[in-house]
């Protein structure tokens, strides 16, 4: 079958492989994008797991920490002028106003109202593409990290003792794993929160890897188990090395901490947000 140039440059985008490589994959899958994707990362040749799409749009991340909970919102438009116009802040704020209000959790009709009767005054098109809400109860805490305007994060704490909030030490590290979750981008808050089915399919990956290396049985289960805790520690924001001492993970700094201030203090919940990510 015909393989299209356009198909071929998206498979390449989306994985890193080379052109040619993406080209004879998806010959070998007849055309079938996730399987020619599949195959690529069987062999060796992209990334087993992509952390985040490449960003497509302009725009802005909005936040916001009220009482109850936090916001993220991601309201995008064709160039960066208009993201910076004051007219585009003024309507991402409204919008907050709103979900804030409604507790919204996802674009509505008067929402997206409000969107395009900005559209008919700026006269260049804008979508709200993603709300983020995340609850926090009364004893946690939120902690919030807008970098660029292009990447949100936001983490919740669950603390033993609500006055923990107001230690300099936490506020410092909670702070301090917000900027790390903007900079690593974690797919999983940790291992137990990793689904069954996405493992499993980078297990199979591994292995189809692990075989053309012709090593005994033992020795590739080794391989595959190496692999396996070597991506959790890449997508797992708790197992990650900390943004700022890479000698320890994110759960080893948060436990120091607890012992330091003399009270638990764990990272229950995040939300991450890339302005033009799927």
């Amino acid at each position: 079958m015909e393989i299209k140039a356009i198909d071929v440059k998206k498979l390449r985008e989306k994985t890193g492989a080379g052109m040619l490589d993406c080209k004879n994959a998806l010959s070998k899958t007849e055309g079938d994008f996730d399987k020619a994707e599949r195959l690529l990362k069987e062999q060796g040749l992209a990334a087993a797991v992509k952390k985040s799409d490449r960003v497509t749009n302009s725009g802005k991340i909005f936040s916001r920490i009220l009482p109850d909970k936090g916001i993220l919102l991601e309201l995008t438009s064709e160039t960066d002028f208009v993201a910076r116009n004051s007219l585009f802040q003024e309507l991402g704020k409204k919008l907050l106003d709103t979900v804030a209000a409604q507790n919204l959790t996802a674009p509505t009709e008067e929402l997206q109202l409000m969107v395009k009767e900005t559209i008919g005054t700026i006269k260049e098109n804008m979508q709200l593409r993603r709300i983020v809400t995340l609850p926090v109860p009364p004893k946690d805490a939120l902690v919030e990290y807008v970098h660029d305007d292009r990447i949100g994060v936001m983490l919740r704490f669950s603390l033993a003792d609500p006055k923990a909030k107001d230690n300099p030490r936490v506020k410092e590290i909670m702070f301090d794993c917000a900027l790390h979750a903007a900079a690593f981008a974690p797919l999983f808050l940790s291992r137990d929160k990793v689904s069954p089915a996405f493992l499993k399919e980078q297990e199979e990956i591994f292995t189809k890897q692990a075989e053309s290396l012709g090593k005994p049985a033992n020795v590739l289960q080794g391989i595959i188990k190496g692999k396996v805790t070597k991506l959790l520690s890449e997508i797992c924001l708790l197992e990650q090395p900390f943004v700022k001492d890479d000698k320890r993970k994110v759960s080893k700094v948060l436990e120091d901490l607890s012992k330091e201030v003399g009270t638990k203090v764990d990272l229950a919940e995040y939300a991450y947000m890339k302005l033009g990510a799927e």
